[in-house]
């Protein structure tokens, strides 16, 4: 088993298809690292391979709100607190990736587009030792945060696509109106 591994996301909104790339990627490994990219506007940089995953209005959720957000999906998953450590994960700037995750881990990826690819291509010439979870055509990618915010946008059901907590902490922290996401 691989000591330590490390996987990365925006989880903006963190959804049942997320839950399985980092529980799959748990089960590779003793300890995981959940990046969670995006961090501040000042560590998100435009990339054309993505184009959307750095404009404001796709990244409604602080960090701090996601960090608690996923603290609590992974626990209500049964992990225990010493088994996962989460930190932002300036993925634009992977020459800062140095000071927020070690180095000698193994990176779990998942591929389904150009973005995907990308990161591979990133991790490899940074001399990172990757392993990809799994690699499908974007047909087959599943949920997305973004489709999910348009569900909620509409009014339609959403809770059946994301952890319970998620669907709880919602509520709580009073986020419904910022994730919201109108028709384009």
């Amino acid at each position: 088993m691989i000591e330590i591994g490390v996987v990365h996301g925006r989880f903006q909104l963190f959804h049942l298809d997320h839950l399985k790339y980092v529980l799959g990627a748990k089960a590779r490994c003793r300890h995981l690292v959940v990046g969670i990219t995006n961090p501040d506007p000042t560590l998100t940089g435009f990339d054309p391979a993505d184009p959307h995953r750095s404009a404001a209005e796709d990244n409604p959720l602080t960090y701090f709100e996601r960090h608690v957000i996923l603290r609590e999906v992974l626990l209500e998953a049964g992990l225990d607190f010493r088994e996962f450590t989460l930190v932002p994960f300036p993925i634009n700037f992977p020459e800062l990736c140095q000071y927020y995750v070690p180095l000698d881990a193994t990176f779990f990826l998942t591929i389904y587009d150009a973005w995907g690819e990308k990161k591979l291509a990133m991790f490899t010439s940074l001399g990172l030792k990757t392993e990809i979870l799994w690699r499908k055509p974007e047909s087959e990618k599943g949920l997305t945060a973004t489709g999910l915010r348009r569900l909620m946008g509409r009014g339609q059901p959403w809770e059946h696509l994301v952890p319970k907590a998620v669907a709880r902490l919602v509520r709580e922290m009073g986020l419904m109106e910022r994730l919201r996401l109108g028709e384009d």
